[in-house]
């Protein structure tokens, strides 16, 4: 279970602040080597780099106003998040559909394939009032496997969702939440004209969360593992929906 000690989430952390610093970095054939302020652009550097410039670093996007209180994105770190995930993913509502219950090693290799990828995905805690109390993946979803089972367009930015404490879940936080980070998206990604998703058909209460949060149901798609509703909010109906 979670520890009761209360970590520190800071509004910027060092890994969003690597990835600001690197954005300024044109990549080409020459810059392998090349010097930016206080290290060396080299190999380890590129996945923070990438992340810059494919998702625009969601440690910047600031906050969002919800009914529930103020919510922003912290990315994951490891040493600091592991625990916390791990009890998360054991919760039997949530292991039902991300399928990563057991031992620590099991959720952080999960999470350190995409800390260690190529900056298509970023894990994600929801601080809610401050407190961290969701996971979230936002993801390039034109540049993922997703992109081979609906029209992708470029840009598309897709996210997976769960809701840790299961006294927030079935009162409309997912609605709200939903609807706070699909802004946050829009708002911080201005390439970016649809935000995706693909909860489980059979995880009615996900799938609700998202149609009552302006998503629509484009389609239901086979997915490895899962039957999934393709769920799409376009920035052309955000102020209508």
């Amino acid at each position: 279970m979670p520890s009761t000690d209360t970590p520190t989430y800071a509004a910027t952390s060092a890994y969003a602040s690597t990835a600001t610093a690197t954005a300024t970095v044109a990549i080409d054939s020459a810059t392998t080597g090349a010097r930016i302020p206080g290290r060396r652009l080299t190999a380890r550097l590129l996945p923070l780099l990438a992340e810059a410039e494919l998702l625009d670093s969601p440690a910047g996007w600031g906050t969002a106003a919800t009914p529930a209180g103020p919510f922003r994105l912290e990315p994951v770190r490891l040493g600091r998040d592991l625990e916390l995930l791990t009890g998360w993913m054991n919760d039997p509502e949530v292991a039902a559909y991300w399928e990563l219950a057991g031992p620590a090693a099991v959720t952080a290799a999960h999470v350190r394939a995409q800390l260690d990828g190529n900056g298509h995905s970023i894990p994600c805690l929801g601080l809610l009032d401050g407190t961290p109390m969701s996971y979230w993946e936002i993801y390039r979803a034109d540049l993922d496997p997703l992109s081979h089972h609906y029209p992708a367009r470029p840009h598309d930015t897709g996210i997976h969702l769960l809701i840790g404490d299961g006294t927030n879940r079935g009162r409309g936080l997912g609605t709200a939440l939903l609807r706070a980070v699909a802004d946050l998206v829009l708002d911080n990604r201005p390439r970016c004209a649809r935000v995706i998703a693909e909860p489980d058909i059979r995880n009615t209460p996900s799938v609700s969360a998202f149609l009552n949060s302006g998503f629509r149901c484009s389609a239901e798609i086979d997915l490895p593992g899962k039957r999934a509703a393709l769920m799409i909010r376009e920035r052309a109906l955000r102020n209508l929906i």
